[in-house]
């Protein structure tokens, strides 16, 4: 569980240095396939068969259809980087580091000797830098891997606290999750139609 939380740390804090759309897009894949792996390890470590059934759905939505959901709004690109983010991905990355600081230092203050430390303040971290990413970032299809990867981060912040939640629970964040990933990715192809691009500063210029 350790190894698969620090590579999970590393795609998030890896996607803050990317500005490729398509290379984006495998790291997320990647990272929801980890989430996988954490879902089934905890099923492992817990006995509850409900998160085999957690770990299929994550790779089966997260690992298979969005990712190619987003594959298929990238080839239909003009422009496959984020080539003017609000934040460069150098101070991304230093907003990265200083999420990783936030975060241990909030476990260590508000959970003070607790058993899944490590893990919980990495899951704390993906949420941090997948909202960092919706904020700095212009391209939708880059603010769409950010929800993502902030929703992992709170996914595995359940994981860690509870060890696992119900699993009605689980299917109804599943499905919000599919929901919407479908309409911003619908949106965003309705905006590269009309636009010619998914720069979402484009936007501004709908102001009346």
């Amino acid at each position: 569980m350790n190894v698969v939380t620090i590579l999970l740390l590393f795609t998030a804090l890896l996607l803050t240095r990317v500005s490729g759309l398509r290379t984006a897009v495998y790291i997320i894949l990647v990272q929801s396939f980890m989430t996988a792996l954490a879902c089934a390890a905890v099923g492992i470590e817990t006995g509850e068969g409900h998160m085999y059934v957690a770990a299929c759905l994550t790779a089966i939505i997260k690992v298979w259809l969005i990712p190619y959901a987003l594959l298929n709004i990238v080839d239909k690109l003009q422009n496959v980087r984020e080539d003017h983010p609000i934040l460069s991905v150098n101070y991304s990355a230093v907003g990265a580091c200083i999420a990783i600081v936030l975060s241990y230092a909030l476990i260590d203050q508000a959970l003070p000797g607790a058993g899944s430390r490590d893990a919980l303040a990495s899951a704390i971290t993906m949420t941090l830098i997948g909202l960092l990413l919706i904020m700095t970032r212009r391209q939708a299809l880059m603010q769409i891997i950010g929800l993502i990867t902030m929703e992992n981060g709170i996914y595995l912040v359940g994981l860690s606290v509870t060890k696992g939640l119900p699993l009605i629970i689980e299917l109804g964040i599943f499905f919000d999750v599919l929901v919407a990933v479908v309409v911003l990715v619908i949106l965003t192809y309705r905006l590269k139609l009309s636009g010619m691009s998914t720069d979402t500063s484009m936007l501004k210029k709908l102001k009346g």
